[in-house]
């Protein structure tokens, strides 16, 4: 395997890191001001995305991309540095029509849609013209175990009606919200198997029934788009509206995560990245004591021990994008597992470090750390938590181990 960056992925790495320069990285402060005022800065990123179009920065993220959709067919392995250039400030991937949840709906849309699916839903993703959302994970049951879901999904000629509640459905506030994918039960049979038993549904964002009840926030961060509670109250949708096929839900839900799981991580390295760099340069400019902080052991530790950790998580991510381009998302499925809890603990690891050489400052809006590290928290949890990928790892340690002794 061979992971080094190939002329055309050095050249989009330059070209985006120049328009970052040039467009988003200015924008910023707009875009801070507009999100404190409680505006969503829709003009202002629409703006953007037009210029992303233009310099050919739109859709890098799907390997399936057609020649007559809009955007560039990069594989895993390419995108991985894209993302990471993207993931330095946290709203930027939406510039370049890359950010979740749309990136994980379209992959999904893309393998499973009936071509009026395609037509009314994916079509318009693609082009960037309206925002979509996924309702998985429920208040009120552990939802780390997909098969727990409640939320009923009961056939009635031909439309299907959902009651349930979930939380975490991201981008539902957004204004160019359209619809959801919503899973759900739809054979209640004690005799189903467990997992055949959950489907999808495409539920729009005008559907009666169908609100958000509130904005969860993030470590009491409030993302300007949402991270929804939301119900559905008899929610009736045509038939149509299925995805896939029925009691396909739980197969549909593990496509989706493979890509969205990698794509959270590469976006989270590139956070490292910036967080070492503003921890190094403080080190340098600081002074404690008649010395600058860079001349103390234990930061110049810090710094070294984040540069290794960076530089680990890179490739293991590169080792499941290649595979997952190989094989397929099945095959990398452990290796998903790996980097989703490296990453995440990398994270808070290095920003913990970063906001520590900054002192106060650090925990306040004046730097971007305090919000990262508490991404990096919260990565923990998006599309599953810690605890279930170490369990997944174990096992096929533990399945390799069972053939050796066999």
């Amino acid at each position: 395997m061979d992971f080094a960056y190939t002329p055309k992925v050095r050249d989009l790495q330059a070209r985006l890191t120049t328009f970052m320069e040039a467009h988003v990285y200015p924008a910023a402060a707009e875009y801070e001001r507009l999100v404190s005022e409680g505006i969503f800065p829709e003009a202002l990123l629409d703006g953007l995305k037009e210029k992303a179009k233009a310099a050919g920065l739109w859709n890098l993220f799907l390997p399936a991309l057609r020649e007559d959709e809009p955007g560039t067919r990069l594989s895993n392995t390419e995108y991985a540095p894209l993302a990471e250039i993207m993931g330095r400030l946290p709203w930027a991937s939406e510039v370049f029509n890359c950010n979740p949840p749309d990136t994980g709906n379209m992959e999904i849309l893309h393998l499973f849609a009936t071509p009026g699916q395609r037509s009314r839903w994916l079509n318009p993703l693609l082009e960037g013209t309206i925002r979509s959302a996924v309702s998985i994970t429920e208040p009120d049951q552990a939802s780390s175990d997909p098969t727990n879901l409640q939320t009923s999904i009961r056939r009635e000629g031909e439309h299907y009606v959902i009651n349930g509640r979930k939380w975490f459905t991201s981008g539902a506030l957004h204004p160019k919200f359209a619809f959801t994918l919503v899973m759900g039960i739809s054979d209640p049979s004690p005799e189903a198997p467990r997992h055949a038993r959950h489907s999808f549904v495409i539920v729009p964002a005008d559907t009666p029934g169908f609100r958000v009840v509130r904005d969860v926030p993030i470590m009491h961060h409030h993302s300007p788009e949402g991270h929804c509670e939301v119900e559905f109250n008899d929610v009736r949708v045509p038939v149509e509206n299925l995805l896939g096929e029925e009691g396909a839900g739980f197969a549909i839900a593990q496509a989706r995560l493979g890509p969205g799981r990698i794509h959270h991580c590469m976006r989270t390295i590139g956070q490292c990245e910036y967080a070492l760099e503003l921890m190094c340069e403080r080190a340098l400019s600081r002074s404690t004591f008649g010395k600058a902080l860079s001349e103390n052991a234990n930061i110049q530790d810090w710094i070294a021990e984040s540069r290794i950790g960076i530089d680990q998580a890179r490739l293991l991510n590169l080792y499941a994008s290649w595979l997952m381009d190989q094989q397929g998302n099945k095959a990398a499925q452990v290796l998903v597992s790996e980097i989703k809890v490296a990453a995440a603990r990398l994270q808070t690891e290095v920003l913990d470090r970063a906001m520590q050489v900054f002192g106060a400052k650090g925990l306040t809006p004046d730097t971007p750390l305090s919000y990262l590290w508490t991404w990096g928290r919260a990565l923990r949890f998006i599309d599953g938590p810690d605890e279930v990928h170490l369990r997944g790892i174990a096992r096929a340690e533990l399945k390799k181990a069972k053939a050796r002794l066999a």
